[in-house]
């Protein structure tokens, strides 16, 4: 498994909105690197590339670029499903849906060092996930969130927490600025957003944030 141990850390995981398509590839392809930046400076734990409407071809272009900016920094670039593209453009990791090949495929046959996540939306899915290898689960919905089924909420989520520990369970699904720090203390090692995230003001601020509430716990 990689070097991926987040106790003691409060992780931040941007995931990019998806809206890139071979038609504004352009156009999204600079705003999507430039919030990059942003996040890299701000030094958001993970980015995950989640462009599902472009082709491999483009989203290696844009990984590519995306990797380069965030080398030798404490950011790690994952690329949504592709485990390939991700190992071609350098990237850290990979980010895995139900759709994908199995963690424990991806472990056999990929670098030591290579970071898997994991979609997981029930306990048994987040346990299986870690015994195939992953390095982390996301799980979701916490909150009500667009597109997605009926929210698990923060005590489901505290339950899943508490089974797995000490791996890294990281919450999704309606997190932003007002309710973060209570998937921080139901045991989430950390928090995943699409629409909050893709804002370069609330990066910056929730990095902060984040920080200060992470060494307040330490004391």
């Amino acid at each position: 498994m990689a070097n991926f141990n987040l106790i003691g850390n409060s992780l931040i995981d941007l995931i990019t909105n998806g809206e890139a398509t071979t038609e504004n590839f352009a156009e999204k392809k600079a705003e999507i690197l430039k919030l990059i930046k942003t996040a890299v400076r701000a030094k958001i734990s993970l980015i995950q590339i989640r462009e599902k409407k472009l082709a491999a071809r483009l989203v290696f272009e844009l990984a590519a670029e995306a990797v380069k900016l965030a080398q030798n920094t404490e950011t790690k670039i994952l690329i949504n499903d592709r485990a390939d593209i991700a190992l071609a453009a350098n990237a850290d990791g990979v980010h895995l849906t139900s759709c994908s090949l199995s963690a424990d495929i991806i472990r056999r046959n990929f670098p030591d060092n290579f970071i898997i996540g994991v979609s997981t939306h029930t306990i048994e899915e987040a346990e299986l996930a870690k015994n195939r290898g992953a390095d982390f689960v996301t799980f979701s919905p916490i909150f009500d969130s667009p597109d997605k089924d009926n929210p698990q909420g923060i005590e489901k989520l505290r339950e899943v927490c508490e089974k797995l520990n000490p791996f890294s369970i990281i919450a999704l699904g309606g997190i932003d600025a007002t309710n973060y720090k209570s998937v921080l203390e139901a045991g989430a090692s950390g928090f995943a957003a699409i629409r909050f995230l893709n804002d370069a003001g609330n990066i910056k601020k929730i990095s902060r944030k984040v920080a200060k509430h992470t060494k307040n716990n330490e004391k």
